[in-house]
């Protein structure tokens, strides 16, 4: 499900690659440095991530690093386009099901599509769609997470009756709700705690329900 928004905020976070891979095996080898980065924030977080080990697990040399990237925080910032880009794609996918007809199926259809992400993408669980990383000033006006949130308003936005900028609001908030429950249902268990992740629907549904019946 494209949404403009996106657009403008892959924009702003691509251009901190120093040179747009046109040709194949430059495209390969980028894709190579963000899946080693990634593997290395699985491992370590990505507060201690270095060029210098994503270079290592590459099998890299530190200057092919710094070909791409002019510093750790352009290797997060790519990375976390990367996932921005694919949760957006599969949210849109799971919003277009047949089952989903209203609000409460459209995020319930969010909250799998989170779990599936912090389960089975390295490095997902830490870095998220990269609004962790404090980096001031701020590019644009809109969180990461608020681009998320304009694509689930578009999609929900005919079924509840509520001006779109309030929508947006309630939608961000859902979303903040799903990260800070699901960083926890990931913190100590790979696989997720399944008690803590069970809460998510029924904490997100009671914040929206009476809001949105209002």
């Amino acid at each position: 499900m494209p949404h403009p928004d996106l657009d403008s905020t892959l924009q702003n976070a691509t251009a901190s690659l120093r040179n747009e891979p046109v040709q194949a095996r430059s495209a390969a080898r980028l894709t190579r440095l963000l899946d080693s980065a990634a593997e290395v924030i699985d491992e370590i977080g990505y507060e201690r991530l270095t060029t210098a080990m994503v270079a290592e697990r590459a099998g890299a040399s530190i200057g092919t690093v710094y070909r791409y990237f002019p510093d750790r925080i352009a290797v997060l910032q790519s990375l976390s386009v990367r996932f921005l880009t694919d949760f957006v794609q599969e949210v849109g996918e799971a919003l277009r099901a047949d089952t989903v007809t209203g609000w409460s199926e459209a995020m319930d259809a969010v909250i799998e599509t989170a779990v599936k992400s912090f389960a089975t993408k390295p490095g997902f669980r830490s870095l998220r769609f990269g609004d962790v990383i404090d980096v001031r000033p701020r590019e644009g006006d809109r969180t990461n997470g608020a681009v998320v949130a304009a694509v689930i308003v578009s999609a929900i936005s005919e079924q509840v009756d509520s001006p779109e900028s309030e929508l947006q609001l309630r939608i961000e908030v859902a979303l903040q709700m799903i990260d800070a429950l699901l960083a926890r249902a990931f913190a100590f268990d790979a696989n997720g705690d399944q008690a803590v992740i069970d809460e998510i629907r029924t904490a997100v549904h009671g914040y929206l329900a009476p809001q949105f019946a209002a």
